[in-house]
């Protein structure tokens, strides 16, 4: 149906650099918000940063000024941008996009929006 291929994770020393990209293929129309989700062990999952269609952008507190979301929508692909990394920033990085799927039913086209999640892709920031 539709799948969100995460890729760019891996380990970095503190103050270094990552990005990450995810991108959507399949029975797509088009893709509304997508964002940046993380989760550390023993930690609630968070959301790091968000980004409409448009460009517009929302960012968490704990990562304004360091992280930037990008999108490109020709690739339907959406990138983090992870500069001046920290331990805390140590988490599996989920990949969330609300996508409008395309079908046919009884010969006519229907739409609907369902948010999709990538598997995942591990940051560790340590020296």
């Amino acid at each position: 149906q539709v799948q969100l291929v995460e890729s760019g994770g891996g380990l970095v020393q503190p103050g270094g650099s990552l990005r990450l990209s995810c991108a959507a293929s399949g029975s797509i129309f088009s893709i509304n918000d997508m964002g940046w989700y993380r989760q550390a062990p023993g930690k609630q999952r968070e959301l790091v940063a968000s980004i409409t269609s448009g460009g517009g952008t929302n960012y968490a507190d704990s990562v304004k000024g360091r992280f930037t979301i990008l999108r490109d929508n020709a690739k339907r692909t959406v990138y983090l941008q992870m500069n001046s990394l920290k331990p805390e920033d140590t988490a599996v990085y989920y990949c969330n996009a609300e996508v409008v799927g395309a079908t046919v039913v009884s010969g006519a086209r229907r739409l609907s929006s369902n948010d999709y999640w990538g598997q995942g892709t591990q940051v560790t920031v340590s020296s």
